[in-house]
């Protein structure tokens, strides 16, 4: 980019930053300030122009899965560099000690510049190996993050110094799961719940100030990979973990179980965040398809409304999401299934309105294949795999795109194909995105 534009994009951007804050809000942690999907900032572009989004600036970083986020004029983000002479396999299925760093970088929002860095020593095992997989979460000047071998860190937000930390390995005697740890940390109150894993430590709450624990709370096999969050029913606030045996309720300041309902995953895949719409709470999974659960007005308690019964990632009945984290409204579910078909369902029986592959693989069923989606106003971002940010309409007469633009290369490898499975930001109309080689921050503000 031309240096004189480039300086004058950056003050424009810096201006809309600081001297426009009306309009303003962050993107702090997992699936925007209230963790469910919804982008409110007014002022947003309609159309992406015909070259795309003005792009503020971009910046080398390293691999790693994790989304981006944004608070006070600063964007965190984590990452893994190799050691020197060290390669991730050629099949990310494979597994093996693999040396390197993890990292976590915190960048001026207004121009990209890093600000700070903590890196640590992280040996790698686990399948899949670009990088982390939690997106940082920032509050009260706090960064909290959670590396892929279930290093815990409670940073400084200014300077990045450690304030404390977990080693989940170490201090619960457990190993790292298939995939990494990946289910994003939740704070509540002065309570960090992460999802762990082991004998009655699947979730462990911490204080948020010093790391020590508060409460720990069931046992599974597997910790699974779904993030944790907390929804108000039956006069409670119900803090619901989802592993791999059972969607769970729990009582968020003391770690009591309210209920349990089982629902098995295979090898783990428990991924996608559990969705609330009115009294109706929504789990989906790869292998198991989908669980749609009635939390009762009274007390804490759920019945089982509808499910999917066969079993089967192929031929699926309901949605059967990997990465994708639904969403839900108007008596509507919309999410990625298994190979990549953007869905709409009945949210009250599951029965399916209609699918299309035009937002994901542009019409071929590819395995894993995945779009997230993000609402703002009366229409979506959903941000695809190939790269492609998607403006579109999403009703049960059908999807309608309006507009779409490549921010990024897939750099990840999956089944065969390049892949960018990694989160965007949202906020102070922009969108910030990465792959294994940078982040990017672009312009979607109207009249800028």
């Amino acid at each position: 980019m031309d240096p004189i534009w480039s300086f004058r994009l950056g003050a424009v951007c810096a201006w809309c930053l600081i001297g426009n804050p009306l309009f303003a809000e962050d993107w702090p942690q997992w699936l925007g300030p209230n963790r469910d999907s919804v982008w409110r900032e007014s002022g947003i572009i309609d159309t992406f122009p015909a070259k795309g989004p003005p792009v503020c600036w971009r910046v080398n970083i390293g691999g790693g899965y994790a989304g981006p986020v944004v608070a006070k004029g600063r964007v965190y983000v984590a990452d893994r560099q190799l050691a020197q002479g060290t390669s991730n396999p050629a099949d990310p299925f494979d597994r093996g000690v693999i040396r390197g760093m993890e990292r976590v970088l915190c960048l001026s929002e207004a121009d990209g510049q890093v600000l700070w860095k903590h890196e640590y020593e992280c040996p790698y095992s686990i399948s899949y190996p670009a990088g982390p997989r939690v997106a940082p979460l920032v509050s009260a000047g706090k960064v909290y993050t959670l590396g892929a071998e279930g290093n815990l860190f409670c940073l400084d937000a200014d300077d990045g110094k450690v304030l404390w930390s977990r080693d989940f390995k170490k201090d619960f005697g457990i190993k790292a799961p298939l995939w990494g740890f990946a289910g994003h940390p939740l704070l509540d109150g002065n309570r960090l719940i992460c999802l762990v894993g082991g004998a009655g430590s699947i979730a462990v709450a911490f204080d948020k100030n010093t790391g020590k624990e508060i409460w720990r709370a069931l046992s599974a096999e597997e910790p699974g990979y779904s993030s944790p969050v907390i929804y108000e029913a039956g006069g409670k606030r119900q803090l619901i973990i989802w592993h791999p045996e059972a969607a769970n309720s729990l009582d968020p300041m003391t770690g009591d179980v309210y209920w349990s309902v089982p629902f098995k995953s295979r090898t783990g895949m428990t991924l996608a965040t559990p969705r609330k719409l009115g009294d109706s709470l929504f789990f989906t999974a790869f292998y198991s398809g989908s669980l749609m659960l009635r939390l009762d007005s009274a007390k804490p308690a759920a019945t089982t409304v509808w499910r999917t019964l066969k079993v089967n990632e192929k031929d699926t009945t309901h949605l059967n999401a990997v990465m994708c984290t639904p969403f839900l409204q108007d008596g509507s579910i919309y999410g990625v299934c298994s190979y990549g078909q953007l869905r709409c369902l009945k949210l009250e029986t599951g029965e399916r309105v209609w699918e299309t592959f035009q937002a994901t693989t542009a019409g071929e069923p590819v395995r894993w294949a995945n779009a997230f989606i993000v609402k703002n106003g009366d229409r979506f971002f959903l941000f695809n795999e190939k790269g492609d940010l998607i403006i579109a309409k999403l009703s049960p007469r059908g999807y309608e795109e309006i507009s779409r633009a490549h921010l990024l290369e897939p750099t990840g490898s999956a089944a065969g194909r390049a892949v960018l499975w990694s989160h965007p930001a949202f906020a102070n109309r922009r969108a910030y995105a990465r792959n294994d080689k940078e982040i990017i921050c672009v312009d979607l503000g109207l009249g800028r």
